[in-house]
């Protein structure tokens, strides 16, 4: 993409353009291909100075009986965007576990495309969010299943939390289906912490803020229960923390 992202393309209408013409033209998206029957694991950390331009690009080829599972926290940057580009060949599987963490004036984006193109390929997505302070908050996913890609079977499940008023969630799961024989679904939901529990919490002689932290910490902790490695994921855990604290 040579010209610079104007709102009448899709996968920016939500972002921060200003923010994007200071980083122009974008460098080369990275290029993962993970050959037939072997598994990649990935985790992406994207914490990038409050005043910064973070644009992550991934394009993912998976070949027969690949596996990728990719894992990423969403937290820096006056604009913070990951976008992952996914081909499924036959019997390949995508995982995806992510959080997006923002305050301030921040926009953050996670953009996801996963192109089915053969039979018996999988995929499952999870996205959960975090908003406070005036931050925008953006997951858009297009499965593409073509015609040819028979017993695909594709999930979506996105869900934000705002911590104020003047956050903003955007989330727009995208099915694209030309097989007849298929398994494709998705959920968005956007809501605020849940008041019950912050009393209760309360009532137990927890502080308002460390009982806020802990709902929180449950409604994305299972994003990263998948990091098998323990040393990759107490890391990523405890940058969610931080920035969690940060925002409260």
């Amino acid at each position: 993409m040579s010209a610079l992202p104007t709102r009448r393309d899709e996968a920016w209408r939500y972002s921060d353009l200003e923010a994007v013409a200071s980083v122009w033209p974008l460098p080369a998206p990275e290029v993962i291909e993970v050959a037939a029957g072997e598994s990649i694991t990935r985790v992406i950390v994207q914490d990038a100075p409050t005043d910064g331009v973070a644009i992550h690009d991934v394009h993912v080829i998976l070949h027969p009986r690949a596996t990728a599972t990719f894992h990423v926290l969403n937290t820096g940057g006056k604009l913070g965007r990951v976008a992952i580009d996914v081909t499924c060949h036959e019997g390949s599987h995508f995982e995806l576990g992510a959080a997006m963490l923002g305050a301030g004036d921040q926009t953050l984006e996670i953009v996801t495309t996963l192109n089915h193109i053969e039979p018996n390929a999988t995929s499952n997505q999870m996205v959960r969010s975090v908003l406070g302070g005036r931050a925008t908050g953006s997951y858009l996913g297009k499965v593409a299943v073509a015609r040819d890609a028979q017993k695909t079977d594709a999930s979506q499940s996105i869900k934000a939390m705002l911590l104020t008023r003047t956050a903003t969630a955007n989330a727009k799961p995208e099915l694209e289906i030309f097989a007849d024989d298929v398994k494709c679904a998705h959920g968005a939901t956007v809501g605020e912490l849940d008041k019950t529990g912050l009393f209760y919490l309360e009532s137990r002689g927890l502080p308002p803020a460390e009982a806020k932290a802990l709902l929180l910490r449950a409604f994305i902790g299972s994003v990263f229960d998948g990091i098998a490695d323990d040393g990759q994921r107490e890391a990523v855990e405890a940058a969610a923390q931080a920035a969690l604290e940060r925002m409260l």
